[in-house]
């Protein structure tokens, strides 16, 4: 039996901020707007690029790019290195607005958003919403701060139809002109088909998304994707929503490239000790607790070791989770020289409460004092109070945005 396409008004809103990091910086200083910029992980000849503004894409220049390669293709390109605590307070202010429309809102990445819409009684065409929320963002957050809107019926096709006409673009797809809207995009175009993907996909004679939404469900599910990932492709396609649950986390981590490659462990565990200080206030923010660590290292010589072993306890304070990284960093049979170190938390449980007892354990002070650390760096800035251990280590594993939610 063939499904139909969904036929229903479209009431799911796709909001994507265009060259975020950049038009950020161009918004707070007048000075770089209609410049080409690029906001870079590091602004060294080696660093990779973020985000380019949109006159610097006009030279070719692309997130994912070298720093050097960029500035061949333009030798006045600004580089600035990130300020994620800027970007945070546009992505607090636009998903305030968002809210305003609707009560389910979900944060996609730190710059862009789906609006809901199914159970709200709508005064105006969600498309006149969509150019009022357009207007906002550049009124209330920066006129230089444009965006891209995509509204259909799921959030794939959303999405699909926030990236047709970049910058600033707002299109609707819907039943009526979802076949003309395959006709004019790639495989690579639709939100999860990465290039493995589109070499799976043209084995089996499918090469353009019409030939894509036109397979037979029996060749998506049985051969393609050998699975219900075929009947969920295949749902997706033709506008029926199956992407709307936001699974819950189930691991939080940190990694950081060296600067200065070493394989003396004297340099290694304080750096250590930082991701784990930043992964645990992140768990603590959450009122989480981890049972397993886990640790990464990757080599100069291009070689890959990594372990996670779970704890007997469930671990809270930085001091435990820095312990068990510790311990088994020292089980690494390599003593190489690293370019990434890496450690992540699994196993999340939500923390209880510790019983008081009149002879407090180390543990528990532990847990007692990290809380409080929390609240002073919090109130007076990041690591305002630090190990010992940590000093000198200021400008080193440095706030990141991540790429996701």
């Amino acid at each position: 039996m063939t499904l139909p396409v969904n036929q229903e008004q479209p009431k799911v809103m796709h909001i994507d901020l265009n060259s975020c990091f950049a038009s950020i910086e161009q918004q707070a200083n007048p000075l770089l707007r209609d410049k080409p910029i690029a906001v870079a992980a590091y602004d060294s000849p080696n660093g990779c690029i973020l985000a380019p503004s949109i006159e610097a894409k006009r030279f070719g220049i692309k997130t994912g790019m070298r720093v050097k390669d960029a500035k061949n293709l333009y030798k006045g390109l600004i580089v600035l290195t990130p300020d994620p605590p800027k970007y945070r307070i546009v992505q607090r202010r636009f998903l305030e607005i968002f809210k305003s429309y609707s009560p389910t809102v979900s944060a996609k990445s730190i710059d862009e958003a789906v609006i809901d819409f199914h159970g709200v009684k709508l005064k105006k065409d969600i498309s006149e919403i969509g150019i009022e929320i357009k207007q906002r963002i550049r009124e209330e957050i920066g006129e230089w701060i444009s965006s891209n809107v995509g509204i259909s019926t799921n959030r794939f096709l959303a999405k699909l139809a926030a990236s047709l006409h970049k910058p600033d673009g707002l299109d609707v797809i819907t039943h009526e002109n979802l076949i003309e809207t395959y006709k004019n995009v790639g495989l690579r175009d639709l939100h999860g088909i990465n290039f493995r993907y589109e070499a799976r996909l043209n084995s089996f004679g499918i090469f353009t998304p019409l030939d894509f939404f036109n397979a037979p469900l029996t060749l998506l599910k049985k051969r393609v994707f050998k699975g219900i990932s075929g009947y969920y492709w295949y749902l997706r396609l033709r506008g029926w929503e199956i992407d709307s649950i936001d699974f819950k986390r189930r691991s939080f981590g940190q990694s950081y490239a060296l600067k200065y490659k070493t394989a003396d462990s004297k340099k290694l565990y304080p750096l250590l000790l930082k991701l784990c200080e930043k992964m645990a206030r992140r768990i603590r923010k959450n009122n989480l607790t981890a049972r397993g660590v886990h640790v990464a290292c990757s080599y100069t010589d291009g070689t890959y070791w990594h372990k996670g072993e779970m704890s007997s306890n469930a671990l809270y304070s930085t001091f435990e989770f820095y312990e068990k990284a510790k311990e088994i960093l020292e089980k690494s049979p390599q003593r190489k020289s690293v370019a990434k170190l890496a450690v992540s938390a699994y196993g999340l449980v939500p923390r209880t409460p510790v019983q008081q007892t009149l002879f407090e354990s180390k543990t528990t002070k532990l847990r007692i004092l990290s809380k409080a650390l929390d609240k002073v760096n919090d109130m007076f800035g990041e690591y305002t109070i630090a190990p010992a251990t940590m000093l000198g280590l200021k400008s080193e594993i440095i706030d990141r945005i991540a790429f996701g939610k």
